[in-house]
C-alpha cells in the first residue's frame, strides 16, 4: 500500500500524517515512543495541559464504532490545548451519499488543521492524506483490515516500558490475526524495533500461513506458542468483520485458544498480558487473567493517551 515515496513523509524524511507503522523507521517509531515518553506525566499534573496544538483544530471523523480509541485521542489534543470537533457520523451529510472527498473538502473548509480518522474501507486514510491541503495532517485511527498505528505505537510503548529493550524478546500474538489491523500494525513495528523473535498464534482460518512474509514464526498450537513468551497480546474475535464458517462455537474457541491461568503459567515467570480492547472475556481470555497481576491493558490504555499526544504534536510541528 506505500508508495515509492511514503506518502507519511516530507521530502526531509520527517512524519507529516501517520497512517501505518509500515514503513517508518526504527529512528521514527523511537522518536515518537521518546516523545509520548515526556507526555506521560502530564497526566500527573494538576493542570492537564501543553500549549503545543493552541489554536489548531483536530476534527475526529469515525465512520466506525470506538470508545478508547476516540476517547483518547479526544483527551490528547485537548491536553495539546487544541479545539476538537467530533462528528457525528451518523447525522452527518455522509448519511445522505456525501462522498468522503466531498465531507473532507467542506471539513476543511471549516479550517481543520489535523484529521483523525477511523474508516471500514482500508486506504481510506491514504486517499485523504492524498488530498488534502499541504498543512493539513492525517493521523489513520484504523482502516478496515489494514492498519491501527497509534495502537501499534502505544503497545510499542507498553512493552518497552515493563521491558526496555526489544533485542531480546518473544512475543506471542494470539487470536483473529486475519481481520486484525492491530496484529498487523504490531508485526511491522516490533520488527523494525528489532524484536528477534514474533510468533501469531490461532486457528488456521484465522492465521493464515502466508503471514510467515512478514517475518513472523506461523503457529496453530497456544501451549506451544507460549512457551517462553515474554509478551502476550492477546485478540478479540472481529465477528463483525468474518464472512462464512470460520470458527465454531465461542465456547469452543475458548478451550482450544483461551488464555487461561494454565497456559499462561507457559509463558516467563514475568510475562505481561496485553489486550487492545474491546474484551470478551471468557472467548480469547479468562477473567482471572485480566484482572491478574500481569495484565497491562489499562496501563495500555493510559499510555495511549500520550503516545496520540506525541503523533499530533509531531505531525504538526513538521512542515509539509
Amino acid at each position: 500500500m506505500l508508495s515509492k515515496r511514503n506518502p507519511q513523509l516530507n521530502k526531509n524524511g520527517e512524519l507529516i500524517h501517520l497512517l501505518s507503522t509500515e514503513g517508518l523507521s526504527k529512528a521514527i517509531l523511537g522518536d515518537i515512543l521518546d516523545t509520548a515518553e515526556r507526555f506521560v506525566s502530564v497526566n500527573d499534573r494538576e493542570v492537564k495541559k501543553v500549549p503545543l496544538l493552541r489554536g489548531k483544530s483536530v476534527f475526529n471523523l469515525f465512520f466506525e464504532n470506538s470508545t478508547r480509541t476516540r476517547t483518547t485521542f479526544e483527551i490528547a489534543a485537548k491536553r495539546l490545548s487544541a479545539d476538537v470537533i467530533n462528528l457525528d457520523i451518523g447525522k452527518s451529510s455522509a448519511s445522505k451519499g456525501e462522498s468522503l472527498i466531498d465531507t473532507i473538502d467542506n471539513l476543511s473548509a471549516m479550517g481543520a488543521d489535523i484529521f483523525v480518522m477511523r474508516h471500514s474501507e482500508s486506504g481510506a486514510p491514504y486517499l485523504i492524506a492524498q488530498h488534502v491541503a499541504p498543512h493539513v495532517r492525517v493521523v489513520n485511527a484504523g482502516d478496515g483490515r489494514h492498519a491501527h498505528p497509534t495502537q501499534g505505537l502505544l503497545d510499542m510503548y507498553t512493552i518497552r516500558h515493563y521491558k526496555g529493550d526489544f533485542s531480546n524478546l518473544a512475543v506471542a500474538i494470539v487470536g483473529d490475526i486475519l481481520h486484525s489491523r492491530v496484529a498487523r500494525s504490531d508485526i511491522h513495528a516490533l520488527t523494525t524495533l528489532g524484536c528477534p523473535e514474533v510468533r501469531v498464534i490461532g486457528p488456521k482460518t484465522l492465521v493464515p500461513d502466508e503471514l510467515a512474509g512478514m517475518g513472523v514464526r506461523v503457529m496453530h498450537d497456544l501451549d506451544e506458542g507460549l512457551r517462553g513468551a515474554d509478551v502476550i497480546i492477546m485478540l478479540r474475535l472481529q465477528n463483525e468483520r468474518m464472512n462464512g464458517a470460520l470458527l465454531p462455537s465461542a465456547a469452543e474457541y475458548f478451550e482450544r485458544f483461551g488464555l487461561t491461568e494454565k497456559r499462561l503459567a507457559l509463558a516467563k515467570p514475568d510475562a505481561i498480558v496485553m489486550h487492545p480492547g474491546p474484551v470478551n472475556r471468557g472467548v480469547e481470555i479468562a477473567s482471572s487473567v485480566l484482572d491478574g497481576a500481569k495484565a497491562v491493558v489499562l496501563p495500555q490504555v493510559t499510555f495511549g493517551i500520550a503516545v496520540r499526544m506525541a503523533v499530533m504534536s509531531i505531525v504538526a510541528g513538521n512542515e509539509a
